[in-house]
């Protein structure tokens, strides 16, 4: 059990939503926090809303949008996957009302960098890949092995193809490094081909970080909530 009450806010990952944290609205809610989970624009609940303009400051301003019009401060601020891009920019630039930042397996972007500048083994099969459906989003890499079935069939279901110019635009950030405490949570069942062990041994070494590591996949939301929440609690308390 943490502390006092937290707002988390979440930066979801690529290709998913809001709605893929399902299993967690309990275990906060059994913590006494909030968590709030937006989608950003094009997918989920908002695959409607896709075009090829979509990128990764869309996706900053949809999260600047919910704290601005929630009116939310204190907030924790969590960045899955992808997620991390748009964390670290909302964090630059509404820095007064984050309270702290955690990446969980995710990406930890510095000035001027896009996701394919930190994952350069993807741009290429990624290209092709949107250039063989509609030119503009990617299909979705296939999740974690370790994924049970009826979540597998779940998040097949959900999952949708991704502008691919959210990967493409580099991050631009107003105020240098965030400045608020911040967490790093590495999920050490790694897939072949680890994209983010880079930010495992930065994030370990480099001032200003605290680092955890959780025994569980890329999507520990669906594969292993009640862990991921210990540790989230952890980080807060």
């Amino acid at each position: 059990m943490a502390g006092c009450p937290k707002i988390f806010l979440l930066c979801h990952g690529a290709w998913s939503g809001g709605w893929s944290w399902k299993k967690m609205h309990p275990l906060m809610a059994q913590a006494g926090h909030r968590l709030i989970v937006p989608t950003y624009t094009g997918l989920g609940e908002r695959e409607h809303l896709a075009s090829p303009g979509v990128d990764l400051d869309t996706h900053i301003q949809d999260i600047l949008n919910v704290i601005r019009f929630e009116d939310l401060n204190d907030i924790v601020l969590i960045g899955h996957s992808y997620g991390g891009m748009v964390a670290t920019g909302v964090a630059d630039r509404a820095r007064e009302r984050v309270r702290q930042l955690i990446y969980l397996d995710a990406f930890v972007p510095r000035d001027g960098q896009s996701l394919f500048d930190l994952n350069e083994g993807g741009r290429e099969p990624m290209r092709k890949a949107a250039a063989a459906g509609d030119g503009y989003r990617i299909p979705p890499n296939p999740p974690p092995p370790d994924t049970p079935q009826a979540d597998l069939d779940w998040l097949d279901e959900r999952r949708v193809n991704m502008p691919i110019k959210c990967c493409e635009t580099k991050l631009k950030l107003v105020h240098g490094e965030p400045a608020m405490p911040r967490s790093y949570i590495y999920c050490k069942r790694i897939p072949p081909g680890d994209v983010f062990g880079q930010f495992a041994k930065r994030t370990k070494s480099e001032d200003g970080w605290r680092y955890f590591e959780l025994d569980a996949s890329h999507a520990p939301n669906v594969t292993a909530p009640e862990a991921l929440m210990d540790v989230l609690n952890e980080i807060v308390a």
